[in-house]
């Protein structure tokens, strides 16, 4: 599910690249701009207050500059604690696509609670020899597997071989209490057990032992890998294997190891590619970081969100902070492009990033307002997991418009300063052609 949907969103940001520079040119050489567009822009340069510019550009003074990175690292320290309680899979009982509200997760909250059955199904399997799966020692293996798991907080119930089994022993036997265990004589094990085929395959080779969950929540799912792989570290053996895991709640317990395993791996990459496009682009380590440096921020505040409303790491929600990585950056290299221009023109820092913010900072600010609240609106969705993504996706477009208009002038303050002026360079100039002192004097 992450290949295709990497595979689509780069085919998607291919189209952006397209329609931007072919066919957004293309519609403009017939729409054409009115000449009251132009005179209203020019009005609003000539007359407009540009307050939120001003106080943005003040954040190239040093000293509030320093303000900005210290509450940087403030922020950061909180969400790198906040996001201590991140965790792996659903955090929700029920269909995780549905909210806890809805019809079909009250039903099926309902029957786990009054039934000793669940949709949630976690199955181990028992591998033995051929012929082998009723043998006595393979039987009260699973038989000890079972009660441990029924001990766990979170396991409803357990059924295999064994039950079928201990039943059917009692049943020949009046159904006597005192028969309804495992018999040493293996003779009458195989009387009874061939008398449940349905519980093991067709050469006795693989028994199923189902375990009823009350839900797949990321802590049930985690506590029953560990009791079972606890259990097969004591007792496999070459003719007795107890391997994970099938059942829909054991695909997804794999699924979660899996994701928890890849997603730091995940973000080193995307943060290494953005971090080398960047390099290869502006030839500047401290560009680099000026860049990356609130992208990292928000990636962090995200999982602290994450972990705070009771999102959890999945198949779905992983790919939405690589995202979030790819719309941000955009933000910071718009604006540290133009940038780089004002300051290559000689203006001072401060003259530089106001002239930015009123070209390229303003269709910075209303693109990642315009995206926020259009995936904001997706929190009123009956559907969960699209209300998840719009808080998700909201709080990212939001943080890195923020993270890009305000961090950037500050890192640059602090850590390039390379790029920036200390004078700006004055663009009045007289030419003198052969005067004297007086004339020189009077020019002046």
């Amino acid at each position: 599910m992450i290949q295709d949907l990497a595979m689509a969103a780069s085919l998607g940001v291919a189209v952006i690249i397209l329609s931007n520079l072919v066919l957004l040119p293309i519609l403009m050489s017939y729409a054409g701009v009115s000449a009251k567009s132009v005179q209203k822009q020019i009005h609003s340069e000539e007359h407009g207050k540009h307050q939120v510019w001003n106080f943005l550009a003040s954040f190239t003074a040093p000293k509030k500059a320093q303000v900005i990175v210290y509450l940087t690292i403030v922020v950061s320290v909180c969400g790198l604690f906040l996001s201590q309680d991140l965790k792996t899979g659903d955090l929700d009982s029920g269909a995780p696509e549905l909210r806890p509200d809805s019809r079909y997760n009250k039903d099926n909250a309902f029957i786990t609670a009054n039934y000793r059955t669940s949709t949630d199904i976690f199955v181990v399997m028992v591998k033995t020899p051929k012929d082998q799966c009723a043998n006595y020692q393979a039987l009260d293996a699973i038989d000890q597997l079972q009660w441990r798991l029924n001990q766990l907080p979170g396991v409803q119930s357990t059924t295999s071989l064994v039950d079928k089994t201990k039943r059917i022993m009692s049943g020949n036997n009046e159904g006597n209490i005192k028969w309804y265990a495992l018999n040493r004589n293996q003779v009458l094990l195989d009387q009874a057990s061939i008398r449940t085929p349905e519980s093991f395959n067709a050469d006795c080779s693989l028994v199923p032992l189902f375990v009823y969950l009350n839900d797949h929540k990321a802590e049930t799912l985690t506590t029953v890998v560990k009791a079972v792989e606890k259990f097969s570290a004591e007792f496999n053996r070459d003719e007795l294997i107890f391997k994970l895991a099938a059942g829909n709640s054991g695909i997804e317990a794999a699924t979660n190891i899996v994701i928890e395993e890849s997603q730091y791996k995940m973000l080193f990459w995307v943060y290494s590619v953005v971090g080398f496009l960047c390099l290869l682009t502006f030839r500047s380590i401290r560009t680099v970081l000026c860049i990356i440096i609130p992208l990292a921020i928000t990636s962090l505040l995200c999982q602290a969100l994450m972990a705070q409303i009771g999102i959890g790491v999945k198949v779905a929600t992983l790919p939405v902070i690589a995202l979030g990585v790819g719309i941000g950056v955009d933000y910071g290299i718009y604006i540290y492009t133009k940038l780089l221009s004002y300051l290559d023109e000689g203006m001072t820092l401060k003259d530089a990033y106001f002239n930015t913010l009123k070209t390229t900072g303003k269709a910075v600010a209303f693109t990642g307002i315009t995206l926020g609240i259009g995936v904001g609106t997706w929190f009123f969705s009956p559907i969960k997991f699209q209300a998840d993504m719009g808080i998700l996706l909201t709080f990212m477009f939001i943080w890195n418009m923020i993270g890009a208009l305000v961090m950037i002038p500050a890192l640059t303050c602090l850590i390039n300063k390379k790029v920036i002026r200390n004078k700006p360079v004055s663009n009045d100039l007289f030419v003198v052609n052969d005067c004297d002192s007086a004339d020189l004097k009077k020019a002046s």
